[in-house]
């Protein structure tokens, strides 16, 4: 007797370095028939190249091994958040999200949830063994009333675990999804309807129709103690009392296809509708050496509007340049900090581990960086901080009182345009003048009476640096 070849999966599989055309999965478990079903829609229906899965953590995590598609793996409960990226950036793509009960209906049903909810271009195919089979047998959001687990080795009580969750009945009082239908892989009947029904779910991602979800449920014997026979007999006689087979919305006749995606606007223009003047796109220039900034204090002391500053100058002068913020919860007083990188090429990575700069507005900040700054490098600290563990050897250290000066001038919150003031005389960005002082000004368009106050400032920090001699540099 002949057998008939899968298609739509790799010709071998190639796990732990050899090739093999076993998979991982348990004798008996369904995920190998869905993996099956799912591989051969998409061949039959012409749709591997279009197409991009998103894989689990859980018993579904080397799926990538498997599918003869495009594939991304995802952090544990977050499948559909990538899904909708995947969706959003490649629109033509067919997105399919593969979850577990764990991955999908626990730690990550708030993603199901909401995707579901803003109706996510993707096919959701989500496997209910109703335990958790990857990691030991412990007791799912699915485990039925009276199923023992290794977590609930009495039974699964509802008083103090809850009742099973009924994942497709909580997606069916949504308004956006266009499909849900449960199946089931316990024989061969059962699995010719969800064969039935991953086809209608990738005929919704194909016609652009919006969120398809499909729930199967699946067979898992080594977790439950059975041979694969009595495993397939649970799902039928014991799950599908709890999880009902059937399809519970159909609505894709009457949805229409999303329109084509708007034209995206091009760099420059984007640039002009940012900025009330024309901003050109960075260019090339293997002249211009690329420095590495961080900038950090407290919230409120308006350390990423100064990131921001350098950043917008750089951007004017036509440079490469990122801004990357991080901050504590408190909108005043927690940690503050932000990494800027000025290039004269692209930028690979917008963190800044080992900056070339560093500008510190208080002691805690100080104490953190301070030796990260590279050999050959700067610190720039306000004088309020004390200064008793000196830097690495071969960085140098320049102490601003843009506090104290900020204050004597009636104006507190500027110690950052201080600071501005000392990149600007130390020469240390690359970037002239004119620029930086133009982009303070605009950072003050919607309160103009702020503008000459902040260019006293700069001139004052100026002052101050000419007269210590550029704010003792040792």
């Amino acid at each position: 007797m002949s057998q008939k070849k899968t298609i739509g999966m790799y010709e071998s599989f190639v796990r732990s370095g050899r090739e093999t055309r076993a998979t991982h999965y348990c004798p008996g478990c369904g995920h190998g028939i869905i993996h099956k079903l799912l591989a051969e829609a998409l061949a039959e229906m012409g749709l591997q190249d279009r197409t991009i899965i998103v894989n689990p953590i859980g018993c579904g995590v080397f799926g990538y091994y498997y599918w003869d598609s495009g594939n991304i793996g995802a952090a544990h409960g977050r499948a559909q958040a990538v899904g909708t990226a995947v969706n959003r950036l490649q629109r033509d793509a067919v997105t399919v999200v593969y979850q577990g009960d764990g991955d999908l209906a626990a730690i990550g049903f708030n993603n199901t949830f909401q995707a579901a909810n803003r109706g996510e271009h993707m096919a959701v195919f989500f496997v209910n063994n109703a335990i958790y089979g990857m990691t030991g047998g412990q007791m799912a959001p699915t485990t039925l009333r009276g199923m023992r687990t290794t977590t609930s080795p009495k039974g699964r009580d509802p008083q103090v675990a809850g009742y099973p969750l009924r994942v497709c009945e909580v997606l069916n009082q949504l308004k956006a999804p266009v499909y849900i239908e449960r199946v089931s892989v316990a024989d061969s009947s059962r699995i010719m309807q969800a064969r039935r029904a991953v086809r209608k779910a990738l005929e919704i991602q194909r016609d652009g129709k919006g969120y398809a979800f499909v729930e199967f449920l699946s067979p898992c014997p080594t977790s439950m103690g059975a041979d694969p026979l009595k495993a397939a007999l649970f799902c039928v006689e014991a799950m599908e009392k709890e999880f009902p087979l059937g399809c519970l919305r159909d609505e894709s006749d009457a949805v229409s296809a999303r329109p084509p995606r708007p034209a995206a606007p091009t760099v420059p223009a984007l640039f002009a509708e940012l900025a009330d003047h024309e901003v050109l796109p960075a260019r090339l220039d293997e002249s211009f050496r690329e420095v590495r900034l961080k900038f950090a204090g407290f919230g409120g002391q308006g350390i990423m509007s100064l990131g921001v500053c350098v950043a917008e100058a750089a951007r004017s002068e036509r440079r490469f340049t990122t801004w990357f913020p991080s901050y504590g919860p408190e909108q005043r007083g927690g940690a503050a900090a932000c990494s800027v990188v000025l290039s004269g090429r692209p930028i690979g990575s917008p963190m800044v581990d080992r900056p070339d700069v560093l500008v510190c507005m208080n002691q805690p900040s100080y104490e953190r960086y301070a030796g990260s700054v590279k050999e050959g490098g700067l610190i720039i600290a306000d004088a309020t901080v004390p200064l008793n563990d000196r830097p690495s050897q071969g960085v140098r250290l320049a102490a601003l009182p843009a506090i104290d000066l900020s204050l004597k001038l009636g104006v507190p919150k500027a110690a950052n345009t201080m600071m501005l003031a000392a990149l600007t005389r130390l020469g240390v960005t690359g970037l002239s003048r004119d620029h930086l002082l133009a982009v303070l000004d605009a950072s003050f368009k919607q309160r103009p009476a702020l503008v000459e106050k902040n260019r006293l400032l700069f001139r004052e920090a100026e002052t101050w640096l000419e007269t210590h001699n550029l704010g003792r540099v040792e």
